[in-house]
């Protein structure tokens, strides 16, 4: 299935890889610690406890749903007209100045946090279409899960450190010449910002567009519009006669709602149980700084096992962490919980690229991982808005992190059917 081409360097390799370095931050410090936390007591502040976890829920809801559907179609253009990057350079702009907006944003204007921050996650996740899909471009496929390792391994690293650095700055704000730790939330936001676009440079300057068209003049735009198109519902059909792609599209989608609910829910889960904002920041900085030796020894554990037994070990540490969540009742319990979240978190993300990067063809990378990207979204629909709804209908938050439960297991078989390579 896999088609030959030059031997990527290995500066091509980590300069893909800073890109986690670069775009974690926005993950760490926007999405999952500062952005709720303000949103809460700050932009949402007059409103009450579960309409701000509604209102969250939405915001991640509405910025998947926008990606999910643009997804395969972008990758099918990406491959035809082999602009993998130039694409990829789009949404990183349209994040890097959505993040910098929510600087401005005043107190008690929700909806227009909602708004600034639903176009950053779009550009965070639209890049992230192109950028995954370059993993085939710096890597052979031996090197997948090392390679796909090393970049998350980098991202909860620099991810971790930033993250540090704007917990300084919003408990000592005196510390860097601000007024009070408003400010500093907002100027952290703005760190973020620079961060993503400035480490983001290696990538533009050392990685190159191997599979693809690339090496083809680059066709009109309006006949890309419509042979992307083309494209889109030709790869809907191959994935539909490649089994083992299509059932582990199908697993990804549920195993990977859970995941990616547990990341972005957490901190407003913890705030709901009555905990104090500096023991979630602190539980936080304990996952951020787990996951990076964690995920580099899930690269190494996935050559020696197989990424898909790698996968199958992470879901089932996941089921157990998400069933100790709903009995947390003290801050070093949520602690515990953070390291166990860092231990596989990581791990069970970065196999799951480069297990799929494995089956599919290198030379059409990008419009598989677009339909990669687009379950992803469309899971990552669902557990946010599952969590918050059932967590007002029942009045318990605890009860809305248990539903997520189902979603490991359902993920789990599904992963344990895909039929691997003969090669693999």
């Amino acid at each position: 299935m896999a088609t030959s081409y030059p031997t990527p360097t290995v500066k091509e390799r980590w300069a893909w890889a800073f890109y986690d370095w670069a775009n974690s931050a926005f993950i760490t410090t926007v999405m999952v610690a500062f952005f709720p936390i303000f949103f809460r007591n700050y932009w949402a502040s007059e409103l009450p406890s579960e309409e701000v976890t509604l209102h969250l829920g939405t915001a991640n809801a509405l910025a998947s749903l926008s990606v999910m559907l643009l997804a395969p179609f972008l990758g099918a253009i990406a491959d035809r007209g082999g602009i993998k990057k130039p694409l990829m350079a789009v949404f990183v702009v349209l994040g890097v100045c959505a993040t910098l907006l929510l600087t401005v944003i005043g107190q008690n204007q929700w909806q227009w946090a909602m708004f600034a921050f639903v176009l950053a996650v779009v550009g965070f996740l639209g890049a992230n279409i192109f950028y995954d899909s370059l993993l085939v471009d710096v890597a052979e496929e031996k090197d997948f899960n090392r390679v796909s390792a090393l970049g998350y391994g980098l991202g909860y690293l620099g991810g971790g450190l930033l993250f540090s650095l704007c917990v300084l700055m919003s408990l000592h704000p005196e510390w860097f010449g601000l007024a009070d730790s408003s400010s500093a939330v907002r100027w952290s936001f703005g760190v973020t910002a620079v961060w993503w676009a400035g480490f983001s440079i290696p990538l533009w300057l050392l990685v190159h567009q191997k599979s693809g068209n690339s090496a083809l003049p680059r066709p009109a735009l309006s006949r890309l519009l419509v042979e992307g198109w083309q494209d889109f519902l030709d790869t809907f059909r191959h994935i539909r006669q490649l089994k083992s792609v299509g059932l582990f599209l199908l697993a990804y989608w549920f195993y990977i709602d859970g995941v990616d609910t547990i990341i972005v829910m957490s901190v407003d889960y913890g705030q709901t149980l009555g905990l104090p904002e500096t023991s979630l920041i602190t539980a936080l900085l304990i996952t951020q700084f787990i996951a990076f030796p964690a995920a580099i020894l899930f690269g190494f554990l996935g050559n020696k096992m197989g990424a898909k037994r790698g996968i199958l070990v992470g879901l089932a540490a996941y089921m157990v962490i998400t069933l100790g969540a709903s009995q947390i009742v003290s801050v070093n319990g949520f602690y515990a919980l953070a390291l166990c979240v860092g231990l596989v978190q990581g791990g069970v993300q970065a196999l799951s690229r480069s297990l799929y990067a494995s089956l599919i063809p290198a030379e059409q990378a990008a419009k598989f991982f677009g339909f990669y990207n687009m379950l992803g979204k469309f899971a990552a629909v669902l557990g946010p808005l599952l969590v918050g709804w059932f967590g007002v209908l029942t009045g318990s938050s605890r009860l809305g992190l248990l539903a997520v439960l189902i979603l490991f297991i359902i993920g789990g078989i599904l992963l344990w059917r895909v039929p691997l390579p003969k090669r693999s």
